[in-house]
């Protein structure tokens, strides 16, 4: 029942929004957002107790194609959501520095959208998956395209046009799977769309291979990783930063969770076959995100191609098939949604108050902005992997995953961590500490409301780099049943 609600709830807000305005539509999607958030953190202290089984709900949905609304949650969706129901009040927050045309109508959208990502972490169901797969699909694209910069139609239509390709390249996956199973225990259908089912196919090496780039493509753009990546860059600039929040604080999350989900214990023979092509790939995404990333001037673009280079780290960890290098995702997934969101969301306070992104405009900035300077400076060493760090860790433990693979891979993955120290305190030492700008005697400190957004992720930070158990004991079992799925 509560994941139930976890799921809905969301959504109900979402509703609601539609008949409010003004200070009460923000008083209802931040409330609501909060209590989201609480539930799951309930959720979280049930689990340790109750296990999975206490979060399972399976409702017969279409039971003569024997499809089930089945939703459920283990430590890996768990964080997940954690992370999503810990991002999305924070998000809202941003969005209420902004004065938005119908603002009731884009809290509504992201409210919606969270229902979508929570339902993707959950499900347990291969159609339901791809229900909630593209649920979450539909609110960043009017997010981006109403709300978004002067480019925003033609940038909005490429990231569809990607986004649906590669959706409807795993449905099909998935109704190849559907039709080799037999009916679920109990049912009258002939086929069954459970996960549990899809993992217990047995299907030949040739089969496995093919379906595993039709699943993986999907996946592969909503990372994304090298070549799929183009409608990045764009996308994250030309969106609102709140929409930017979103895409790169939570929704690439479902690329990576569905490759670990999904891919790895349906099609295990398929990532024998092709993991190491992904590595090689995820390898020269680390290496080209970075070496662009160096020659940009626009903050949001530089951050873009940081996350990049940052998520190119995460896919070659998935494929390692360590036990390390996957509790390495993990906490690099919640440490990244953390570290990227503060890096928008301090770009944007920037923008807001010089009217500017473009590092060269900027310079001199720290004089008359201590706090932001120092709440910048937390955020950027996370994402350079500074010891004591969210980001330390989940690097530190993917590296150690990728050189348990490949030394030699291993070794090039880990120059995203110099790379990104040149390209970050570049951009610090230029916008903070570089000559005075036209902005420097003028430019204002951070406001309560903004730190209310900043100190929780600064707290998250720290969190995760010093007691980086408390999400390693949750997520131990899942990702042992993976690697247990992958090498049966």
């Amino acid at each position: 029942m509560l994941t139930a609600v976890l799921l809905f709830l969301p959504l109900a807000a979402a509703l609601l929004l539609h008949f409010t305005k003004g200070a009460t539509a923000r008083a209802l999607a931040l409330g609501a957002s909060l209590l989201e958030f609480g539930l799951a953190v309930y959720a979280a202290f049930a689990f340790k107790s109750t296990g999975t089984a206490g979060f399972n709900l399976d409702y017969a949905w279409i039971p003569s194609a024997g499809i089930n609304f089945h939703i459920g949650l283990d430590g890996l969706s768990l964080l997940l959501v954690l992370l999503t129901t810990f991002l999305v009040p924070l998000i809202l927050l941003a969005a209420f520095r902004h004065k938005y045309d119908n603002p009731s109508a884009f809290y509504a959208l992201v409210l919606f959208m969270q229902t979508g990502l929570l339902g993707v972490f959950m499900s347990l169901d291969a159609f339901l998956f791809y229900f909630f797969w593209e649920v979450a699909l539909i609110p960043i694209y009017f997010l981006a395209g109403a709300w978004g910069g002067e480019r925003r139609i033609a940038v909005t239509l490429k990231f569809f046009l990607y986004t649906v390709v590669g959706s409807l390249l795993m449905l099909a996956g998935f109704v190849y799977l559907y039709l080799q199973t037999g009916p679920a225990a109990g049912s009258l259908a002939s086929h069954s769309s459970e996960l549990s089912a899809f993992y217990n196919l047995k299907l030949s090496a040739a089969e496995q291979s093919w379906l595993f780039w039709l699943i993986f493509a999907a996946f592969a753009v909503k990372m994304p990783i090298f070549p799929f990546h183009t409608w990045q860059p764009d996308t994250y600039t030309e969106a609102p930063a709140p929409a930017t929040m979103l895409l790169s604080g939570i929704m690439l999350k479902m690329g990576i969770y569905g490759t670990m989900r999904w891919l790895l214990p349906v099609v295990p023979l398929g990532v024998s076959q092709w993991g190491k092509l992904v590595i090689i790939l995820s390898v020269i995404g680390i290496i080209y995100g970075a070496i662009i990333a160096i020659r940009q001037r626009d903050m949001k673009r530089l951050i873009a191609y940081s996350s990049l280079s940052h998520v190119g780290l995460m896919a070659a960890g998935v494929f390692s098939l360590t036990q390390i290098g996957l509790q390495g995702v993990v906490v690099q997934m919640l440490a990244h949604g953390v570290n990227v969101v503060g890096m928008f969301f301090v770009a944007d306070a920037i923008e807001r108050r010089t009217g500017t992104r473009f590092i060269p405009d900027l310079g001199g900035l720290t004089r008359r902005t201590p706090v932001l300077s120092v709440c910048f400076l937390v955020m950027l060493l996370s994402t350079v992997a500074l010891p004591l760090t969210g980001g330390f860790v989940g690097e530190f433990l993917l590296l150690a995953g990728v050189y348990q693979y490949n030394a030699w891979v291993g070794a090039v993955a880990g120059l995203t961590i110099i790379f990104s120290a040149v390209y970050l305190l570049r951009m610090f030492q230029r916008v903070m500490l570089g000559p005075d700008s036209a902005f420097s005697e003028t430019i204002n400190d951070l406001t309560g409301g903004e730190l209310l957004v900043l100190v929780p992720l600064i707290a998250l930070v720290f969190w995760l780099g010093l007691f980086p158990g408390t999400f390693l004991h949750l997520s131990e079992p899942a990702v042992t049943n993976i690697l247990a799925l992958v090498g049966r």
